[in-house]
């Protein structure tokens, strides 16, 4: 899979809102402390702009970042939140020009539609914070590092607890994954992930539990959970009911429904929708090992 240049100082980092809205004050520590990186940043048109829950109409968010991944001297593209949005504006965009000379992109959530549609051109993405992350304090600052050494070409490991329900075991695969509502949403799409062979991560926020199990026996119908080399069990945040209510929590549930597969499995690794986010290449190499102690995640 082929991996954009990694970053130099002066080089021009874009922040586009290609789904939901963000005020325009919100994005101000992301863009500081990118600039105290080193890089340059363009905030786009749809930063700060609204449209209902939108950041902007389809068509301005379409040639907000249509703009972004054209123009060659923007060597890096981070969107600033997720929300709901890409699904609408994902067909019309040409990647073209962004397949002759990729560059980052960067988010989570609702971007896993984006890094759908980069996968399907054989090119590299990040998984990692969006512009809200900046502003959460020393408590975040791991997972802003974490981001900003994929940017620079640098290794970080993600490490995590040992949890009751992991599946030991130790594999080098390529690593893809992200919203597991996302994912089963572009199921049956031009877009949908490929998961045979590779290290699939999932993660997901404010689900009921009933439909978070409808979800999983989608992907499992589908055929996105059978022949992995591993799966990676992150963050499953603010649930709209109680497990009580249904009968089994976020882990227990995927655990029923992954039983029957013996590929390495972790449960709360620090990728979600909490501060716990760890940065990660989607499409990149990585050593996943399980043991009895702790969970490690290296890039290969």
């Amino acid at each position: 899979m082929i991996q954009a240049p990694h970053l130099k100082p002066g080089d021009l980092i874009g922040m586009v809102c290609p789904a939901g809205t963000i005020p325009l004050e919100k994005v101000q520590n992301c863009v500081k402390t990118l600039e105290s990186w080193g890089y340059q940043v363009r905030v786009g048109e749809t930063v700060g702009a609204k449209n209902f829950s939108f950041g902007g109409t389809d068509d301005q968010r379409i040639a907000d970042l249509q703009q972004m991944l054209d123009d060659p001297t923007v060597k890096a593209i981070l969107c600033a939140r997720g929300g709901y949005g890409v699904s609408c504006i994902i067909d019309q965009i040409d990647f073209t020009a962004f397949a002759k000379h990729p560059k980052w992109v960067i988010g989570f959530s609702d971007i896993t539609v984006l890094h759908g549609a980069i996968q399907k051109q054989n090119v590299a993405s990040i998984h990692g914070p969006m512009a809200a992350a900046f502003s959460k304090g020393v408590e975040g600052l791991l997972f802003i590092e974490s981001l900003r050494a994929i940017l620079e070409g640098r290794s970080i490991e993600c490490v995590a607890k040992a949890h009751a329900f992991n599946k030991l075991g130790k594999v080098h695969a390529r690593l893809v994954g992200g919203n597991l509502c996302m994912i089963a949403h572009l199921i049956g799409s031009t877009y949908s992930f490929k998961t045979k062979g590779k290290i699939l991560f999932l993660e997901d926020i404010g689900e009921y539990h009933y439909n978070l199990d409808r979800l999983v026996l989608q992907m499992k119908r589908a055929g996105l959970l059978e022949d992995l080399a591993g799966l990676i069990v992150g963050g499953f945040t603010d649930m709209k009911d109680k497990s009580t209510d249904f009968g089994a929590t976020a882990f227990e549930i995927i655990q029923a429904h992954t039983a029957e597969y013996n590929y390495p499995t972790c449960y709360g690794f620090p990728i979600s929708h909490d501060i716990n986010n760890f940065a990660v290449k989607e499409g990149g190499m990585y050593d996943l090992e399980i043991n009895k102690t702790q969970v490690t995640l290296n890039e290969a």
